[in-house]
């Protein structure tokens, strides 16, 4: 691990939302394969889809309908996808296990937490209002909020001036390589959680993260 711990308090704690601060992979491996039984395709198994929620949408249907945007009926199966998931965003989808009492540990120490995602908000705003975290999160910035998506540094520059607090005295924590590379394209302290949707779990040390949690309780460590 690079580093033991942040050594100075945070101004402002930025999470990633898919993967970092909350568990849909249950509702996206719910509503994928509900997609494939309407066309006649039998259930994956829930690893197969889980690892590749990070990766959006675009990477669900290939991975499910083995579809490329370029082809025929991509569009058509990547907006029943997204419609399915519309309705049930969080039927199944939780916090990850410990991380309500992480951030109620942020919440006593008077250090403001927020969301920057690539998750439209469409999804992201019913999501965190069905998980009670609207009147907690001092920062939500999606796409939509923006020019630039992640890797470009512009969301998590607007979510700490939405916060009131300068980048270079935050932390951003993400379960992907553009998550740890926006996060240092904005100057900020980076850290990399391998309990996320990695792919490839191991290629997490290369991301050249500040510090690397492999639990939502070593990132809790790392915070406190």
């Amino acid at each position: 691990m690079p580093g033991i711990s942040v050594k100075t308090e945070p101004s402002a704690v930025l999470f990633d939302l898919d993967g970092t601060l909350i568990d849909t992979a249950p509702d996206f491996i719910r509503c994928l394969n509900q997609l494939r039984e309407q066309h006649g395709l039998p259930a994956l198994p829930p690893e197969h889809i889980r690892r590749s929620v990070s990766n959006g949408a675009r990477a669900m249907i290939r991975v499910g309908l083995g579809l490329k945007p370029e082809d025929p009926d991509y569009l058509e199966k990547h907006t029943a996808f997204l419609d399915l998931y519309e309705t049930g965003v969080a039927v199944e989808t939780t916090l990850f296990e410990g991380m309500d009492e992480l951030l109620k540990a942020l919440e006593a120490r008077g250090i403001p937490w927020g969301i920057v995602t690539n998750k439209p908000a469409r999804f992201a705003v019913p999501l965190i209002q069905a998980l009670d975290l609207a009147d907690r999160c001092a920062a939500l910035v999606c796409p939509d909020h923006v020019a630039q998506r992640k890797p470009h540094p512009e969301a998590l520059i607007l979510a700490c001036h939405q916060m009131g607090t300068e980048p270079g005295t935050g932390i951003y924590v993400g379960d992907h390589e553009r998550d740890i590379e926006a996060g240092r394209n904005a100057g900020m302290k980076t850290i990399a959680v391998r309990y996320g949707y990695i792919e490839q779990p191991e290629s997490i040390d290369l991301w050249q993260a500040d510090l690397i949690a492999d639990t939502v309780t070593d990132l809790a460590k790392l915070l406190q």
